[in-house]
C-alpha cells in the first residue's frame, strides 16, 4: 500500500466554510487510499458538518480543534501573532512539526502567506517563496509564478521563481524541459521595466532552465510558455483578470444560447463538447496554488473554493509529497548558491 500523505485542510477558512471544506475532505478520502485530512477548526462545527456524511472512511478523518479563526480582513501578521489558536496557526505548526505533511486553506490569503514563511519557514537557499497557481491554456496548463506572495521582488528572486517553478512542472506536472518565459510588455529583449530588463539576461545565462524569452499577455493563454515568470503585481492582474475574462464569456455564451428557440436547439445539440471544453478552462480543476519554497508544502486555495477544489488541492498535495518537490528545490537552490551561480 502506497504511504498515507496526511493533509491538514483548515475547515474554517473561505466564503463556503466549513461545508464545503469538509465535503471536499469526504470526496478526498473516499477517492483515494492514501490521504489522510486532519481537519482544523471548531470540533463541535466539524462533527456537525461530518455527521451529515455516512459513507467515508472515518479512520482518515481526524479533527484537530481550534478555537479561534482569522477573518479575511485582519491584518495578517498581527493576525497570526495574535489568534495562535485560529485553524490557519494549528494546521500550520502540524506542518512545522512535521505532524502533516501539507496544509490546505481557502482562508486569508495573507495570513497563509505569512504563517506559511514565519511558522513552516523557508528552505535553505530561497530568498522569496511564491504562489504559484496552474492556470488553463489551450495546450494544457501553465504556471503563473508569483501571483500574490511578492510584489517588490527583485531579480534574483524571479529567477528562483523560474527554477522552482520549472521543477513543479517537470515532475508534479509531467512536462519535460518545461519552457520559461518572462511577461513583458514586447517580445524583444530591450523591452519591459527596470525589473524585467536586469531579469531577462539573467534568465538567458541560467543554467538548468529551458528559457524561451519574453511572453506577452495576450500569448499566456495560448500556452506558448509552461512556467510564466512575474512579479506578484503582475502575476495577480494577469490571474484575477483570466478568472474575470473566463465569466464573461461563459455568461456571454450562455446567454446567447437562450436568445430564441433555434439557439435553444442548438445549445442542446452542442451542451456535451462545450461542457467538457469549459471544464478544461476551469481553474479549480487543478487545484490550490502551492506557496513553493518552504520545509513544508503550503497551498492557497480560491476563497470561494466548492468541495472540488479543495479535493483538488488534496490529491495535489498528494502528488507533491510523492515527488519529493520541496526535496528537490531545496537541493536545487543550495546547490546553486554553494557554486556560486545563479
Amino acid at each position: 500500500m502506497a504511504e498515507i500523505v496526511r493533509v491538514v485542510v483548515d475547515a474554517m477558512g473561505g466564503d463556503h466554510a466549513p461545508a464545503e471544506p469538509v465535503k471536499g475532505a469526504v470526496e478526498a478520502v473516499k477517492a483515494r487510499e492514501d490521504i489522510h485530512v486532519i481537519l482544523t477548526g471548531k470540533q463541535e462545527v466539524i462533527e456537525k458538518e461530518l455527521s451529515a456524511f455516512t459513507d467515508y472512511p472515518k479512520d482518515r478523518i481526524t479533527i484537530v480543534n481550534a478555537s479561534e479563526v482569522i477573518e479575511t480582513a485582519e491584518p495578517p501578521v498581527n493576525a497570526i501573532r495574535k489568534k495562535k489558536d485560529s485553524s490557519i496557526v494549528v494546521g500550520l505548526n502540524l506542518v512545522k512539526k512535521q505532524e502533516a505533511d501539507a496544509f490546505v486553506s481557502s482562508g486569508s490569503t495573507g495570513a497563509v502567506l505569512v504563517g506559511g514563511q514565519v511558522l513552516v519557514g523557508r528552505s535553505k537557499g530561497v530568498e522569496r517563496p511564491p504562489l504559484a497557481p496552474l492556470i488553463p491554456t489551450t495546450e494544457g496548463v501553465s504556471l503563473l509564478i508569483d501571483c500574490g506572495a511578492n510584489v517588490d521582488a527583485r531579480p534574483s528572486h524571479l529567477v528562483q521563481f523560474a527554477k522552482m517553478g520549472s521543477i513543479y512542472m517537470e515532475h508534479v506536472v509531467g512536462i519535460k524541459n518545461p519552457r520559461v518565459a518572462i511577461v513583458n510588455n514586447g517580445a524583444e529583449e530591450e523591452k519591459g521595466n527596470a525589473l524585467v530588463k536586469e531579469t531577462f539576461p539573467l534568465l538567458k545565462a541560467c543554467s538548468g532552465i529551458n528559457f524561451i524569452g519574453s511572453i506577452e499577455a495576450r500569448e499566456i493563454p495560448m500556452g506558448y510558455a509552461d512556467v510564466i515568470v512575474c512579479e506578484a503585481f503582475v502575476g495577480n492582474v494577469i490571474l484575477k483578470l483570466y478568472e474575470g475574462v473566463g465569466a464573461a464569456m461563459m455568461k456571454k455564451i450562455k446567454g446567447g444560447m437562450m436568445m430564441n428557440l433555434r439557439s435553444k436547439i442548438g445549445a442542446l445539440l452542442v451542451k456535451p463538447a462545450l461542457k467538457a471544453t469549459l471544464k478544461s478552462f476551469d481553474a479549480s480543476e487543478h487545484g490550490g496554488a502551492p506557496l513553493l519554497g518552504l520545509k513544508g508544502l503550503v497551498v492557497k486555495t480560491h476563497g470561494s473554493a466548492k468541495a472540488g477544489e479543495i479535493r483538488n488541492a488534496i490529491f495535489q498535495c498528494v502528488q507533491f509529497k510523492q515527488q519529493k518537490i520541496n526535496e528537490k528545490i531545496a537541493e536545487r537552490i543550495l546547490e546553486n548558491k554553494e557554486g556560486g551561480a545563479e
